[in-house]
């Protein structure tokens, strides 16, 4: 195994000259090498800063300077700070891995910064403050991409139940924490007037877009006929049978498509086997479904007619709704950790970090970077987090 960095310490493991075993003398025949990464000792770096005060000539006001590193003009009382690398970590590691303030502030203090976790949630707050313009700059960049990807999920706020939200693109993502699952909650991150393609689950909200193009998530379908297989009777098999096998008909041609050079000739294909498969669609919906179960699972194909086959007229758009998943499945882990969030605010300011977390690492940025980058700027509103 190489070292995953430079060499700072060479030592050597020194040959014993008899053998531990029996006794004898041992010879010596070759070196090998081990190496070991380990992190250097924990020692805080406190900057004084010595700020210079002034007063205009002209105007009377009060100017005050300002070095780069600073993340604040505060002073007197409020001179004392923590620095914007533990500030960034500790948003990490709260927000992100789903460390309580407490286990938060263990972790700090063991790397040399005693903090409280009294002072990581103010601390935190200001961070979902400054990351309120490039929040909005997320959600402006998703309403103009050709393609998002949505999902929700439970969540608690103050105990009482409420809904994560996500969009996400294949550049940014913006979350928001709504006390409910309707249409109105979705609008927060996505406009109503969205004219894109739109990805997502069968939650019937999601229709509500009516100038939205749409694709249903085909692994959810899959996996309620998977279900239904297991549930049903022998009798009533038949259906969820038929509907997997028109959706893996469907994601075998777009791997079978996606092989062919000529994109032009690719999209007339694409047309074509998806009016085969709708036509195979209405076709299982005109048969007898005695079951109830089997009359639901048709009705919900009727309904989602349009949006089955999107994929394959169109090969920017995904199949499934991984995306959206994915963006949401951090914080509902953390969610079984910590329960949600307090209060409302910090409900706000979670959505606001994991939207910043998440778009940075689509964007190749390193979260702590960007953190850093925005606390020391005197205006966060200037910091962009998208090329």
């Amino acid at each position: 195994m190489a070292p995953v960095g430079p060499i700072d310490r060479e030592l050597r493991a020194p040959l014993p000259s008899c053998c531990p075993d029996c006794g004898g003398e041992v010879v010596h025949i070759r070196d090998a090498e081990q190496f070991l990464c380990e992190l250097p000792d924990a020692r805080p770096v406190v900057t004084r800063f010595t700020v210079g005060i002034g007063r205009c000539r002209s105007c009377r006001k009060r100017v005050q300077g300002r070095h780069p590193e600073q993340t604040s003009d505060a002073l007197g009382a409020a001179a004392s700070q923590t620095g914007p690398h533990a500030r960034s970590l500790a948003t990490l590691l709260h927000d992100a891995l789903g460390l309580s303030f407490a286990k938060t502030s263990a972790v700090l203090s063991h790397l040399g910064v005693p903090v409280t976790s009294g002072v990581l949630s103010p601390g935190a707050q200001a961070t979902g403050t400054d990351l309120v313009p490039v929040h909005k700059e997320i959600v402006a960049r998703l309403n103009d991409a050709d393609m998002v990807v949505m999902d929700e999920g439970g969540w608690r706020v103050g105990g009482s139940g409420a809904w994560l939200w996500a969009a996400t693109s294949k550049v940014a993502t913006a979350s928001s924490v709504a006390c409910g699952r309707g249409f109105g909650a979705a609008t927060q991150l996505l406009s109503e007037e969205y004219s894109g393609t739109l990805v997502r689950d069968g939650w019937v909200v999601y229709r509500s877009y009516d100038t939205a193009s749409h694709q249903t998530c085909i692994a959810h379908l899959l996996r309620r006929c998977a279900e239904m297989e297991s549930d049903l009777p022998d009798w009533a098999r038949g259906t969820p049978r038929e509907v997997k096998e028109i959706l893996l008909a469907a994601l075998a041609a777009l791997a079978a498509l996606a092989a062919l050079a000529a994109r032009e000739l690719s999209t007339r294909r694409r047309r074509a086997v998806a009016c085969d498969l709708a036509e195979r669609i209405e076709l299982l919906a005109q048969g007898a479904h005695p079951h109830d179960a089997n009359r639901r699972q048709i009705k919900h194909l009727t309904n989602e007619a349009d949006a089955l086959f999107t994929f394959l007229g169109n090969p920017d758009v995904d199949a499934i709704n991984w995306r959206g998943e994915q963006a949401i499945r951090p914080a509902v882990v953390n969610r079984k950790v910590w329960g949600g969030n307090r209060t409302w605010r910090g409900a706000a300011t979670q959505g606001r970090i994991m939207s910043a977390n998440r778009t940075a690492a689509q964007q190749g940025i390193d979260p702590i970077d960007f953190h850093i980058r925005l606390a020391r700027a005197p205006d966060p509103g200037a910091v962009s987090l998208l090329a």
